[in-house]
């Protein structure tokens, strides 16, 4: 089975290197070729539904594959809490289990994603998720059995397209195309 993982549009979060809020798109979408799918399912921010909308991809939310919960840094940029949470900062990104924000640690993050890949049912040509950049990354980290912090190691730009093939105990990653809108590599 095929799982391709899109990754939303660009966002002022994504331009500005900050922890996304339920924020809308900020920028034309130049579609990305895609594999074929049987089903499509899409993350329930406002970013990620937009994104399939103007792709016109008929996506059911799937609340399982909503974004990392920044908790109290959602709307912040790097820059700032960098400079107001320099040691909290430093912790989220080495520790896996870290919730300096008071939201999601990347290890739970990361098993969450995991459990979705794990739980996902057959379907001949696969399935397509239109998700953030964050998703993208853990599904990669998922598909290669590395720890949460390797999804620090893979940079995800919007509009950026990953497959992986396999099944729900084992899944590899197929390939990685970077988005035609680029990032700036931000942790977030």
């Amino acid at each position: 089975m095929r799982v391709t993982l899109l990754a939303h549009g660009p966002t002022a979060a994504v331009r500005r290197a900050g922890f996304p809020s339920d924020e809308p798109l900020d920028g034309e979408l130049v579609p990305p070729v895609l594999p074929r799918y049987d089903e499509v399912r899409c993350a329930p921010s406002a970013r990620c539904r937009e994104t399939a909308a103007a792709l016109d991809l008929p996506a059911a939310e799937d609340p399982v594959l909503a974004g990392l919960d920044h908790g109290s840094w959602a709307g912040r940029t790097l820059d700032d809490v960098a400079a107001t949470d320099p040691d909290g900062l430093t912790r989220w990104l080495t520790e896996p289990d870290a919730t300096p924000h008071g939201g999601e640690s990347m290890a739970e993050f990361t098993s969450r994603i995991g459990g979705w890949l794990r739980g996902l049912p057959v379907r001949p040509r696969g399935i397509l998720a239109v998700v953030d950049p964050a998703v993208v990354r853990a599904g990669i980290a998922h598909a290669l059995g590395a720890p949460p912090t390797a999804v620090w190691r893979v940079d995800v730009d919007p509009l950026s397209v990953a497959v992986l093939v396999g099944e729900a105990g084992r899944w590899n990653l197929r390939s990685l195309h970077t988005g035609t809108s680029r990032g700036n590599g931000a942790p977030p």
